[in-house]
């Protein structure tokens, strides 16, 4: 009975994702949409820092490192509830009008990823052997174009950390929920409906068929993006 229970919800998950249904689609093109411009945000933020924090050598770096690494573990329901405090309309922030809205979502998600590509992109550049820096400037190369080599050599694992960061933001439920609240408003503009917070509400309506068609976008999402990472990364190191 409970084999068939599962295999009923897989049989009607599966004849709506092969249908296009199109609600399901609609989530899975917003998720796409707030989390890319959420890892757009990031990148142009993180990779100019992780490139600082990697090529230079100051003091209080490995405590700068240390903060950005502590926060690769906080609790996506913590930031929610942080970012919620402070984007509502009577907290600090709420003149910005992010609450509920998309917009909301992926500053969120920003913060929440940022630290990710700033740690990785640090980490792929100090990778980057000393002997690689001292042969450039032996050959002639002056400090900067050492450097820009070395962002060069780096690049794949730049990249790397834009993905991660990505996959990490379309798949994390509590900013999602608390800045954007789940809502959707029928004939209206106001639609903040995302992948993780659309199985969650599911599931709890008992539409299990519902929940696991998202599932199975969102974890086709999540390969396809880590996919296209490892086909580019051989193509970088064949080249």
């Amino acid at each position: 009975m409970a084999w068939e229970y599962v295999a009923e919800g897989v049989a009607g998950a599966l004849t709506l994702v092969v249908n296009g249904n199109r609600e399901l689609f609609d989530i899975a093109l917003r998720s796409v949409k707030v989390s890319g411009i959420a890892a757009m945000l990031a990148a142009m933020i993180g990779i100019p820092i992780g490139v600082a924090l990697g090529l230079s050598g100051f003091r209080g770096k490995a405590l700068i490192k240390s903060m950005f690494n502590a926060m690769l573990g906080i609790p996506t329901v913590v930031m929610g509830l942080i970012l919620y405090l402070f984007l509502a309309p009577a907290g600090p922030l709420g003149f910005l009008g992010l609450i509920y809205t998309e917009m909301g979502i992926s500053f969120g998600q920003m913060l929440l990823i940022l630290p990710i590509v700033v740690s990785f992109t640090a980490s792929s550049i100090e990778s980057v052997e000393e002997e690689l820096k001292d042969l450039m400037l032996t050959l002639g190369a002056n400090r900067v174009q050492a450097m820009l080599k070395t962002v060069e050599e780096a690049f794949s694992g730049i990249v790397l950390s834009v993905i991660a960061a990505f996959n990490r933001a379309i798949a994390e439920l509590g900013i999602a929920l608390m800045v954007g609240g789940n809502i959707f408003v029928r004939g209206g503009e106001l639609n903040t409906r995302v992948l993780t917070t659309s199985i969650q509400m599911y599931v709890a309506r008992g539409e299990i068929e519902f929940a696991i068609a998202l599932g199975t976008v969102l974890l086709a999402i999540v390969f396809a993006v880590t996919a296209l990472s490892n086909y580019l990364q051989r193509r970088w190191v064949s080249e």
